[in-house]
């Protein structure tokens, strides 16, 4: 096997690594983070997280069926799929993975 090779599939083998120990390190971190909301009775509406964009919603948009468990962005499933999914699904990630 050339030496090319044999880096490469190191590069993706770590790459593997890196994206398990992430969504390890993230879960850690939701659950952090959803204690200290429920210890001290934050909502999300609290933090801000409804109140994003024009301030209204357009008629029919549907109910959300993806979050984004880092930022609390939605996406209903129709439409172009959001920047943060695409990224996501490149990564490796599953459509499955960021499910309502």
């Amino acid at each position: 096997m050339s030496r090319y090779k044999e880096l490469q599939d190191q590069i993706a083998a770590l790459q593997k690594q890196a994206e398990e120990a992430r969504k390890q390190e993230i879960a850690a971190v939701v659950a952090e983070i959803k204690a200290k909301m429920a210890e001290y009775g934050i909502s999300l509406e609290d933090l801000g997280s409804v109140a994003r964009g024009k301030g209204r919603k357009k008629a029919g948009s549907g109910v959300a069926k993806y979050r984004n468990p880092v930022t609390g962005e939605h996406w209903t499933g129709k439409g172009r799929k959001p920047g943060w999914l695409v990224q996501a699904l490149e990564q490796g990630r599953s459509l499955d993975d960021f499910k309502i």
